[in-house]
């Protein structure tokens, strides 16, 4: 959702579970910055055909994993401790933050993590014993996610807006509200100025109704965020289904024209972070955006902000698991965040603008956001399936930590897979393997997946791009039978091409082909060109490159996959 930490991956596979948010992901979107001269599409598929010729390729079978148990969400979360600690508190009495990224992450999101330090170097005392802060950066939506599935228990939950608070209590957690509002700040629509002329002259004042009105009729494209991890993407999502039907937004009617909408909306993005990215390079006109996030972001400045949905006013929580000289301490907290020395420097940080705004309820409690949420995932396809394939870097670099990451967060990300799309799997090192063919990920195939995923072992060269060619062939003849689906293409690998067929070799024909590859880079850390091969095959279609640090890649996969499948 926000600018830290980010700059991550629309994502998929992040979107592949839907599709991902957190941080420590490394995203890199643009659209087509390399100057890709692409084929036609007939073209590509001819010159496809021809190189794949030349490629060395067999079949396998996949074992199947008759003992694979099915994942509780505890097992699909990474470990709370990939959300980094950005303050840590030592007093004797300390408690624990979860707090929204845009302000406890780096400079300007910093707000919250300034203001922590200040606070601790108080040496504030409660019954004669000091206090202090710990800030955990962490996304609004994550913090629900762990707390529901993964057995996270913060002392203070200090989120965008309140839909995450309501939420948390529709499902019976004890919530404590020690603040409505922290600092102010306002969700919205960011148009670029031309754009925004255009509209207002035909459909007048910018609001979400109209918003949708333009798109349906085919005279806007506008892009949101993901609502299981973005705050933003909540806010608006929920305030279009208030649009679709005011007197029910969770009715039939809502999920019929959410459907119609969803048909030829742009894909929905991992983070608002994501869309900041690709507005700033002139590839989204029309787009959710926090107001904080757009006042400190200068290559916006050509765009209009109209403020909509709910306010962003950072309301902040505790439970009533939480001791109570914790929650005491946690009061103290607040206070001091509220000072009128913590509120100037939130000014300074591009909070507390449009206090005027009064904020549009979309007309749902807890359970109707967590109602809403689910409603976006059964219709975020439009009513089309995907058909995917998972593309495995088994070469002697991976052997070790990367495989095995590898293959435990793919067969746990899978579990977010829907059973109606189409997966398959391919492997490569020195040659390619096929070691799943595409079929509905059914149970049957998901248990077969499992198997295939585990029998992966490492050794050999690296013949990427000779893999992707087989992989794109797959995607084309499935097609055949499920012409209504979008295909989508995964690459997990450690390094550059070694063997095969090379990047420019197939760049033009994966460009003409238009198929998004998302890659999954391991080791991206330790330098060289695997990075950049990497994030140009997922340019080439404005995809991403996710920095697969193995202790959170199955948050990566998850968030992903919620987006895109």
């Amino acid at each position: 959702m926000h600018r830290a930490g980010y700059i991550c991956i629309l994502s998929i596979m992040l979107i592949l579970a839907g599709a991902l948010a957190g941080c420590g992901v490394t995203t890199v979107t643009t659209s087509n910055p390399d100057r890709v001269a692409a084929l036609s599409y007939d073209n590509a598929e001819k010159e496809l055909n021809t190189l794949a010729t030349k490629v060395s390729v067999s079949t396998v079978a996949a074992p199947l994993d008759i003992y694979k148990p099915e994942a509780s969400g505890a097992v699909k979360l990474a470990d709370i401790s990939t959300f980094p600690i950005t303050v840590e508190g030592r007093g004797q009495i300390n408690i624990e933050v979860a707090a929204a990224t845009e302000m406890s992450s780096a400079a300007p999101d910093d707000w919250m993590n300034i203001v922590a330090q200040k606070f601790n170097a108080q040496h504030m005392q409660l019954n004669g014993k000091t206090v202090s802060v710990t800030i955990r950066k962490i996304t609004s939506g994550e913090v629900v996610t762990y707390m529901l599935d993964g057995g996270y228990r913060p002392d203070v939950y200090a989120p965008s807006n309140y839909a995450w608070g309501e939420m948390l209590k529709a499902k019976g957690l004890g919530v404590v509200v020690l603040t409505d509002r922290l600092i102010g700040n306002t969700a919205g629509i960011l148009m670029e100025k031309a754009t925004y002329d255009a509209f207002t002259a035909k459909y007048g004042k910018v609001t979400v109704d109209k918003v949708l009105e333009a798109s349906l009729a085919g005279d806007l494209t506008f892009a949101y965020t993901n609502p299981f991890t973005s705050s933003t993407g909540l806010n608006i999502f929920t305030a279009m289904l208030h649009a679709f039907d005011p007197g029910n937004p969770l009715s039939a009617k809502a999920a019929g024209k959410l459907l119609d909408y969803q048909r030829q909306s742009p894909p929905v993005a991992y983070t608002t972070a994501v869309l900041r990215d690709q507005a700033a390079k002139g590839i989204i006109k029309a787009m959710v955006m926090e107001e904080q996030a757009y006042h400190n972001t200068p290559e916006l400045s050509s765009y209009v902000y109209t403020p909509q949905g709910i306010r962003h006013d950072h309301p902040v929580y505790t439970f009533d698991y939480v001791p109570q000289e914790k929650q005491a301490a946690a009061k103290l907290f607040v206070e001091y965040c509220q000072s009128a020395e913590s509120q100037k420097l939130a000014n300074e940080k591009g909070f507390n603008l449009h206090n005027d705004y009064k904020g549009q309820s979309p007309g749902l409690d807890g359970a109707g956001f967590l109602a809403a949420q689910k409603l976006w995932k059964q219709n975020k396809d439009g009513g089309r399936p995907i058909i995917a394939v998972f593309v495995a870097d088994v070469s002697g670099s991976m052997d070790g930590l990367p495989i095995n990451a590898l293959k435990d967060s793919l067969v746990s990300a899978a579990n977010y897979i829907g059973s109606g799309n189409y997966i398959g799997l391919v492997s490569y090192s020195s040659n390619v393997i096929i070691n799943l063919p595409i079929k509905a990920f059914d149970d049957t195939q998901r248990a077969y997946f499992s198997g295939a995923v585990k029998s992966l072992s490492a050794g050999g060269a690296t013949a990427s791009y000779d893999a992707v060619l087989i992989a794109l062939q797959m995607l084309l003849e499935k097609q055949k039978e499920v012409p209504d689906a979008k295909l989508m293409l995964f690459i997990l690998s450690d390094g550059q091409q070694n063997e095969g067929y090379s990047l420019d070799r197939i760049t033009p024909l994966v460009g003409g082909l238009q198929i998004p590859i998302y890659s999954i880079g391991y080791n991206l850390d330790s330098g060289g060109s695997a990075e950049g091969e990497l994030g140009k095959l997922s340019r080439i279609n404005e995809a991403v490159l996710i920095n697969a640090r193995s202790e959170d890649l199955i948050n990566q996969l998850r968030n992903l996959f919620n987006v895109q499948m």
